[in-house]
């Protein structure tokens, strides 16, 4: 173990040469840097993570339900387990995708679901990510090169192989296939996430493809190859659904796919995940997901989520108001660790601004307790140091769901911190589940 944590800097530079990298795009202009790694890994031991396994699935299948039935019967709307308001004014529902399932009625095929774990020993679910969750080949390049500059720490301990994630991946793709081969469509070389996107196509087997290498002909889907058109069964796509296809959202898309969701909705193609998937992982609407467990399930959560307020409710209102100093307050429509603020870090004026604004505008908004949660080791420098981290689910549903027996663990640089998302500079480790 020694040995590899000596070896951090070799590490990191060889994921420089291998281009892993992150990039972001801010005030216009795209930057792209390392995203560091430190090689003090996460530890999970085998009873923990049966428990977590068994959330996760219990919290994905929820949420697939949830999807099938609000773009379809809408019972639970018409059952008011949750309000109209948080369906129809979610910028993540799409009237394009309504009266239409996907095949064998999944939504979301990856789910990165984010946990983490509070001081008392109890994890908690932070946010639900069922779009285009990245991150899983962070930790997939990070175990290889560790098990090259360290075989024996390897073999000296029991850690779960993680190499298996391309395979479960494929699986994924080919339960959906409509007929025809693999496809991860990304956006390109400039996007934040390219690194992963040709990785994972490596490991599944993938073709790695642009707008420009498909198009769309009689409601079918083809790939130019160099030996002529080949039909798609599935695409993997790394597109935000706005601009996906210029015929069906964004006009002015110049990296969707026209008429893609056309093919979609004929049956003819698989997208993974599902358009729509946005309405689901809203985060006004992560308030209820324990209510759609026991909805849907008829089960009580296995895992919690943070206790969160809808200002929406008069008397989530109140408490927010009344708590506001001692709280974390979100914008549902924000991501990457973007419009999150604490009450306790505004001025007056900043605070009585904010208060405006919620109360003209309360079903944009969350609050939620800060949880205590902990910290891990890191190495700066020659010390070691503790900052906080999340752990990062990664939940794939094919023929049966699974929980890849591995995660993406995300901490902060900052030490006076509670954000930990990469695009805020955070940094990576590999997450080991121990076996008995």
């Amino acid at each position: 173990m020694e040995r590899l944590l000596s070896r951090k800097n070799q590490i990191n530079t060889q994921m420089a040469r291998y281009g892993v990298k992150f990039g972001i795009y801010k005030n216009g202009d795209f930057l792209e840097r390392l995203f560091p790694f430190d090689p003090i890994p996460r530890i999970i031991k085998e009873p923990e993570y049966a428990k977590l396994e068994k959330g996760l699935i219990q919290r994905v299948t929820a949420l697939n339900a949830f999807l099938t039935d609000i773009y379809g019967a809408k019972k639970i709307l018409k059952d008011n387990i949750i309000p109209e308001e948080f369906i129809y004014r979610s910028p993540g529902y799409l009237a394009a995708c309504e009266n239409f399932t996907p095949p064998k009625e999944i939504y979301s095929h990856i789910s990165g679901i984010d946990l983490v774990l509070g001081k008392n020993g109890e994890w908690y679910i932070l946010e639900d990510n069922l779009r285009i969750p990245s991150g899983a080949s962070y930790p997939l390049i990070a175990r290889s090169l560790c098990r090259k500059c360290s075989p024996e720490t390897f073999k000296n301990n029991k850690i779960v192989d993680n190499r298996n994630y391309g395979q479960i991946l494929k699986e994924t793709m080919d339960n959906v296939n409509t007929g025809g081969i693999n496809v991860i469509f990304t956006p390109g070389r400039f996007n934040a996430a390219y690194f992963e996107h040709s990785f994972l196509a490596e490991q599944s087997g993938a073709v790695l493809a642009e707008c420009s290498d498909i198009y769309v002909e009689n409601n079918r889907v083809f790939y130019r190859s160099n030996n002529g058109p080949v039909r798609v069964g599935a695409i993997y796509r790394r597109v935000s659904d706005d601009y996906l296809d210029p015929l069906t959202f964004k006009a002015d898309s110049v990296i969707g796919i026209p008429g893609i969701i056309s093919a979609y909705r004929e049956g003819n193609v698989a997208l993974l995940n599902a358009p729509g998937n946005g309405v689901a992982d809203d985060k006004g609407i992560y308030y209820f997901v324990p209510k759609m467990i026991k909805y849907y399930l008829g089960e009580e959560p296995i895992l919690n989520n943070a206790p969160t307020y809808l200002p929406y409710y008069e008397e989530d209102m109140k408490y927010t108001l009344e708590h506001f100093d001692d709280l974390v307050i979100k914008d549902v429509a924000e991501a990457g660790g973007y419009g999150v603020l604490f009450g306790k870090n505004l001025t007056g004026d900043q605070k009585d601004d904010f208060i405006s604004k919620l109360k003209a505008q309360p079903r944009r908004f969350i609050s939620q307790e800060v949880i205590d949660f902990q910290d891990l080791p890191i190495i700066e420098g020659e010390s070691t140091v503790e900052r906080k981290a999340d752990l990062r689910a990664f939940v794939l549903a094919g023929e049966s769901t699974k929980v890849w027996p591995s995660g993406l663990t995300r901490f902060s640089r900052n030490p006076d911190s509670f954000v930990v998302n990469s695009s805020q500079g955070g940094g990576f480790k590999d997450t080991w589940i121990m076996s008995h």
